[in-house]
Order: structure tokens, then C-alpha cells, then sequence
């Protein structure tokens, strides 16, 4: 086993960093890792068992950790997208899937066949969605949130299909009827949700608690994996459901308590190191011969995951009213297959005979090629977005926001973005006369802005023609509230159509508001800075100095920090 390990991890290590020096994901390595592993080159046999169920773990413990910042507010936010489109999406899919397979899998090929690899191909991966989305920092983003929330209902999809499978195909041994297996996955689902979120919640936090207070540092880690495993383990074999899923269930109670930043840093040490393997055992069971054989079958699949997946995805997502932005980042993050296609097709083609062997093996092989492509051709997305943007298309249309000109008795002031400090921005200035017109990302929050009468666009700040639309011209200022937004480009598309325009933008960094202020900012408020200046005039007041003195003694420190004055230690 440890030499299974050894042999396993080293090769990821080595071909990970190959391939981000080669600009491309480290996922690309590991999946070529496993393929070189599974060789008998080593002296020694390499157990690609062994590497499968320490996957598990790293696939728990990954899914664990993103349920920590995934709260059920979340899932919420996305259904009205996220549930039709995955339901949409996955009929469209299998039988697309089921044609591709009848047309291109040979003379074996039927359409129950078909209908099942069709299910086989239609299911993407958790485990690379959150890795490509994290690679690319957008997982705590709204389309994030979207592509997991579509990803928890292609799981419960996976889960009645593993509940009828055996119902329907089974023979003698299917003794219920199918509304009755049904039932009782439902039941099943319901109870295990119920207990892990309000039973867990509060056996959870306690546990938590007392192990915190009384315990050492590495007994509260021990818990947290016995929760985060045990939980796992306890959905599989006690409710039905995939090992994946009640990790996930688990991550979200403990993200609700107030371990969840300790469990993040402290408990999960080890998460990225076991969902390697999963990547590893992947390409351990890719077969090359397999794959020649079926080469039509295989390009057909690899096609239509590539292509037909996201671009469909772009299109029902559209259709829901949602921006193309978000059309592109779901649909591309959906253009892969995973490991719930493994299990799907390894019971048709192993257990119930539904397909044939070949056809399991190729979509072994259309996983690894697919999984490659995605997490290398991701990086494009941003570029795509833009320039789709720039001619227009995707664009949520945004009727009922005509923006009048300012009147000259109000002065105008842009805001980006409507999170927390920019709604506290807006208010303060339209109590005080000021003309505020938003540009919001969040299609919801736009659609709660409307309904409120405040003047809103939706769009990407960037895009000049959406700057004009908010008066940009006249403005006397651009607020950049989201410390994530590229202030830059927005400054500088601002500026070049009004150059008189004041710049003011957030950032969370001392060296990126520097790097602001040299670019011609009329202010910058850095979250470092601002959270400085406060302890230390909090500190000067309990030292029993004058309010004259705190006051001035910032003022000293936001010149030094624009550059206006030398440092002490200069």
C-alpha cells in the first residue's frame, strides 16, 4: 500500500508542476500520473484499489470543504436556475447521448443501451467542477453557486437512477415496484436531510464545543474528519445516497457554526493531498485499446460534451432570463464527465447487462479527455465573456431601466456593484440629494432594485456603452464598491469617456490601492489600511490622547500612504 502511494503521488507531484509550468492545469498531471502508475514499469504492483478508496476520502473531504462556504441561503438563491436548467438540460442530454451512442456504438448498439449511456454521459463531475472553479476563483461567486447548485440536482438525478436501477433490471430480486423504491428514496433523502441539518446542527456544535474547550488542537481535527467521513459513510450505506453528497450535507452544518474558519484551515490539512488520488485513479483506468476500438463511438462523446453540453447549457440558461455571462461559466464548468458516470455505467455494462463493456470503457476514456480539455480550455472563458459582451451578446435586456439625464440641481455618482457597502454608499448619498445610479452583476439583485424604483443597469462596468447608459458623462463619480471587480479597467474605461470623472474604489490591499492611486484614483479605501488606522487611533484614545490628535495623526498616515509624505523609516 505505501509503495501504491509513493509511486501514485509522486507522479502527480512531478507531472503537476510540469504541467503549470506548460500553463495548464495541474489536474492535466494528475490524470497523466495515474495513466503511467497503472504500468508495469515499478518492480512493484501497483494497487489501483488502494488508490480508489483513498480517493473517496479526498473526494469527501474536498466536497466537505466546499460545503463549508456553501450555505443553504445559496443553493436557495440559484433553484429558479438551477433546478429547471439541470432538469432541462439532463432530457436534452440523454437522448442526445442515447442517438450519438445508437448511430456510433456498432452493431451491439440499442436504444435501452443508448438510453443509459446517454444517462452515463449527461452527469458531470463534482470533484473537476469545484477544482476548475476554485483554480479560477469563481466558486464563492453567484455562477459558482449556480454550476454547484445545478451539480446537487444532477446528484439526487444519479441517486434515483441508482434506487430504479435494480427495481427495473434486477429480475427476480426486484421485489417493489418502482413508485414504491421511489418512496422510499424519497423518505430516505428527506431523513437524512432532516438529521444532518437540524440533529447534526446541534450534536455537531456541541461536540465541537467541548472538543474545542477541553481538548487539544489535534482531537478537534480528529473530529471534524470523524464528522465529515462519518457522515459520508452514513449516507452511502444507511440512506442510499452517494458518499459525495453527505460530505457536502455535513460541510454546510459545520460552515453554519462558528468552527467553520478553524475547520477550513486547521482540520482539512490533508484534503487536497487524498483528491489527488481520485485524479489518479482516474487515469489508472484509462484504456487505450479500448478507446482505439470504439474510436467513432469515442469521438462522437467527446463532441458532444465538448460542444452540444455547454453550448445547450448556454441556451436554457438564456432562456431563464439569465445573463449569457453566466450561460458561458455554467456551461463550460458542465463540459466534462465524471465519477457518477463511472458508477452509472460500471452497473449497466457490469451488473444488469444493459450495454456493453466497450461502451464503459469508452466512457472511461472520454472522462479523462474531456477533463483535460475543460480544466485547460477554462482559462479562455473570461476573454470570451468580454467579447461577447463588447458586440452585445448575452446581454440581459434591460428593459425598464431608461436612465435620465442628471438634472442640474443633483449631483450624478455611478455605483458598482450592490453588495453591503455599496447599498450603504447609495443610501447615504440619495439622503443627501445625490443623484445614484447602480450597475449590478446579480440579475436578482437587479430585478429587487427595479421593484424599488432606484435607478439600475445590469452589465459589466467595463463595457463603455453601459457606462453611458448610466451617464457617465455627466457623473461626477464612479464608486467601485466590490474590492473583486477590476477597478482598473473601469477606471480607465470611466475616464476615457470622462476625464474629469472622480475615482473612488475599494480594495483589500495597501499595495493594490498604492498601485491605484499612482494611476490617478481620487481615493482609495483599503480594507488593510482603514482596519490600521483604527486600531491605532482606538489604542491612542485609551492612552487618553485628544480626539484633535487621533484625527490628526491619521490624516498624517493616509498622506504617507498616498505618497504624499516620506515613511518613518525611510
Amino acid at each position: 500500500m505505501i509503495i501504491t502511494l509513493v509511486i501514485g503521488l509522486t507522479l502527480a507531484l512531478v507531472l503537476g508542476m510540469v504541467a503549470q509550468q506548460l500553463r495548464l492545469s495541474p489536474l492535466v498531471g494528475y490524470l497523466v500520473a495515474g495513466m503511467l502508475a497503472a504500468q508495469p514499469w515499478w518492480g512493484h504492483p501497483v494497487d489501483s484499489h488502494i488508490v480508489e478508496e483513498f480517493s473517496h476520502i479526498g473526494v469527501a473531504l474536498l466536497l466537505f470543504g466546499v460545503g463549508l462556504h456553501f450555505h443553504f441561503k445559496d443553493l436557495l438563491a440559484v433553484r429558479k436556475v438551477a433546478l429547471p436548467g439541470s432538469c432541462i438540460c439532463m432530457v436534452l442530454w440523454t437522448g442526445l447521448g442515447a442517438v450519438v451512442y445508437y448511430l456510433l456504438g456498432g452493431a451491439e448498439a440499442d436504444w435501452l443501451g443508448g438510453t443509459m449511456f446517454g444517462m452515463c454521459v449527461c452527469v458531470s463531475s463534482t470533484v473537476v467542477l469545484t477544482r476548475v472553479l476554485s483554480e479560477n476563483r469563481l466558486l464563492q461567486t453567484p455562477s459558482g453557486h449556480t454550476a454547484l447548485g445545478w451539480l446537487v440536482v444532477e446528484d439526487i438525478f444519479t441517486i434515483i437512477m441508482l434506487v430504479l436501477l435494480p427495481v427495473l433490471f434486477g429480475g427476480e430480486a426486484a421485489q417493489q415496484s418502482i413508485w414504491e423504491a421511489l418512496g422510499w428514496m424519497s423518505l430516505k433523502l428527506v431523513a437524512m436531510v432532516i438529521c444532518v441539518a437540524y440533529l447534526g446542527r446541534k450534536v455537531i456544535a456541541r461536540v465541537l464545543t467541548y472538543v474545542s474547550r477541553h481538548s487539544s488542537d489535534e482531537l478537534f481535527t480528529l473530529a471534524v474528519l470523524v464528522f465529515a467521513l462519518g457522515i459520508a459513510v452514513l449516507s452511502a450505506h444507511v440512506f442510499n445516497a452517494s458518499m459525495e453528497f453527505g460530505a457536502f450535507l455535513s460541510g454546510m452544518v459545520v460552515g453554519q457554526s462558528k468552527f467553520a474558519s478553524r475547520a477550513a484551515s486547521d482540520a482539512l490539512p490533508m484534503r487536497h493531498a487524498f483528491a489527488v488520488l481520485f485524479f489518479v485513479s482516474v487515469g489508472m483506468g484509462f484504456n487505450l485499446s479500448g478507446i482505439a476500438e470504439c474510436w467513432p463511438l469515442a469521438l462522437g462523446t467527446v463532441l458532444f460534451t465538448l460542444l452540444f453540453k455547454p453550448v445547450s447549457a448556454y441556451f436554457v440558461i438564456r432562456m431563464l432570463g439569465r445573463p449569457g455571462s453566466l450561460g458561458v461559466i455554467v456551461g463550460t464548468s458542465l463540459s466534462q464527465i465524471g465519477e457518477f458516470s463511472f458508477i452509472l455505467a460500471a452497473l449497466a455494462a457490469g451488473t444488469y447487462g444493459l450495454m456493453p463493456q466497450s461502451a464503459a470503457n469508452v466512457i472511461t476514456g472520454v472522462a479523462i479527455i474531456t477533463i483535460t480539455l475543460n480544466a485547460a480550455l477554462y482559462r479562455f472563458v473570461p476573454g470570451l465573456i468580454r467579447r461577447m459582451e463588447d458586440r452585445g451578446i448575452g446581454l440581459v435586456n434591460n428593459q425598464g431601466q431608461e436612465i435620465p439625464a442628471p438634472s442640474e440641481e443633483k449631483q450624478r455618482v455611478i455605483v458598482v456593484g450592490y453588495g453591503p457597502c455599496g447599498e450603504i454608499t447609495s443610501d447615504i448619498l440619495r439622503r443627501n440629494n445625490i443623484d445614484v445610479v447602480v450597475i449590478e452583476m446579480n440579475v436578482d439583485t437587479v430585478s429587487r432594485l427595479q421593484k424599488e424604483g432606484i435607478p439600475v443597469i445590469h452589465g459589466d462596468a467595463r463595457l463603455r456603452a453601459l457606462l453611458q447608459a448610466a451617464g457617465v458623462e455627466e457623473a461626477e463619480a464612479i464608486v467601485i464598491s466590490v474590492t473583486s471587480a477590476p477597478a482598473d479597467e473601469i477606471a480607465e474605461a470611466a475616464t476615457s469617456l470622462n476625464p474629469g470623472i472622480g475615482v473612488i474604489a475599494a480594495t483589500h490591499f495597501i499595495r493594490n490601492a498604492q498601485l491605484m492611486r499612482s494611476k490617478g484614483a481620487r481615493a482609495i479605501f483599503s480594507g488593510e489600511e482603514e482596519l490600521a488606522l483604527s486600531m491605532g487611533g482606538y489604542l491612542l484614545h485609551s492612552f487618553g490622547a485628544p480626539d484633535e490628535q487621533v484625527v490628526r495623526e491619521r490624516n498624517h498616515m493616509r498622506r504617507k500612504l498616498a505618497g504624499e509624505l516620506p515613511y518613518l523609516n525611510e
